[in-house]
């Protein structure tokens, strides 16, 4: 099985039960607003992580990671950006699978023209009254279907 985990917006605290839920996924995708170049070093020892950086990802070690990123996991095609509403193209006809946000707490996935939109949600301090999440998807599955994990 080709399970990835997906998580975002942990501003700077990742849970033991967020840990837990990541273990045994060939790659973890960090969307974004990490907080602290300690968390994916933690992730990194769960699995090889890809890691953008957020809108609050604005201290000196946050600026090696990018704002986007491409990867091909399992034959799918990914992108990976913070906020969904800064797609400058369309993942469609780019021949995209996934793509992969953060940014907005919420979790939730879409299927539009055959490319699934995650958004794992929010895993770090709670936000309002939102759940804690993350996302698992086995990347061998067709269609594509996520599970988001409430973490607390």
């Amino acid at each position: 099985m080709q399970r990835i985990g997906v998580i975002s917006d942990t501003h700077g605290l990742l849970r033991p039960e967020a840990i837990s839920k990541l273990e045994g996924v060939c790659q973890i995708v960090h969307a974004g607003d990490i907080g602290k170049p300690e968390i994916v070093s933690c992730l990194a020892g769960i699995a090889p992580v890809t890691t953008i950086r957020g809108n609050v990802d604005t201290a000196d070690w946050a600026q090696a990671f990018p704002e986007t990123a491409c990867l091909d996991v399992a034959g799918r095609r990914i992108f990976v950006i913070h906020d969904r509403n800064d797609l400058a193209f369309d993942p469609a006809e780019e021949g995209y699978d996934l793509v992969i946000s953060g940014h907005c707490h919420r979790p939730g996935f879409e299927t539009v023209e055959n490319v699934l939109y995650l958004n794992p949600g929010s895993a770090g301090p709670r936000r309002f009254k939102l759940p804690v999440t993350l996302a698992t998807l086995d990347l061998e599955q067709s269609p594509l279907v996520p599970a988001i994990h409430q973490l607390v």
